[in-house]
């Protein structure tokens, strides 16, 4: 079982992907040369309330600033993108954070249970392990369709536009072809900050 957590697991990912992707088994993202459009901002955001405090914690992870904000979306890193996905997906056991810490709301990295953000974060700490630039690897909160229930994936900016890591699919999609109503999503441009999403339309 491969859990990004040392250089080593993260070594051996990528040879798996090499050989995944010479026997072409691994499906790219959704959309493959074609442009996504990217997200629109529309100004500042509160971040969610349990975001500090998981930022005094572990501060490497909030990090939103650092390296390119648009990476280059080669067939590799489409395949990572999918691998991690589907393997973080599969890995962690999704449970609600009063079950796991008896609190309501609690951000931290998830390494064998835990809910849409500590999933999110486990993926943004893969991707950080792989190489990829913390500022193109978000977390993000929306709404889920036809109710106000909350739910946070990951946002990953590419030069083919912005795509969704959920725990709800192991397919990774343009944030435009998923159900959610987009809220906010850490900021590019400084630490801590978020930046409110507009609409699709």
């Amino acid at each position: 079982m491969i859990d990004f957590s040392t250089p080593l697991e993260t070594s051996r990912l990528t040879r798996f992907l090499i050989l995944l992707a010479s026997l072409g088994t691994l499906t790219a993202c959704s959309q493959t040369g074609q442009n996504v459009r990217p997200m629109a901002l529309a100004g500042n955001a509160f971040a969610p309330p349990a975001f500090s405090a998981f930022c005094e914690r572990d501060a490497h992870l909030c990090d939103s600033v650092s390296g390119r904000k648009i990476v280059e979306l080669t067939a590799f890193r489409q395949q990572e993108l999918s691998a991690v996905n589907a393997e973080v997906n599969r890995r962690i056991l999704q449970r609600e954070d009063r079950e796991t810490s008896g609190r309501e709301d609690v951000w931290r990295l998830a390494t064998k249970e835990g809910d849409c953000e500590d999933i999110a974060i486990a993926k943004k700490a893969a991707l950080l392990q792989s190489g990829w630039p913390a500022s193109a690897l978000l977390l993000t909160v929306a709404r889920q369709p036809h109710s106000d229930e909350g739910h946070t994936v990951l946002t990953v900016r590419t030069d083919g536009g912005d795509f969704i890591l959920d725990n709800q699919t192991s397919r990774v999609k343009p944030w435009s072809s998923t159900p959610y109503r987009y809220f906010a999503r850490q900021s590019q441009d400084r630490n801590g900050r978020w930046d409110r999403i507009a609409g699709k339309d």
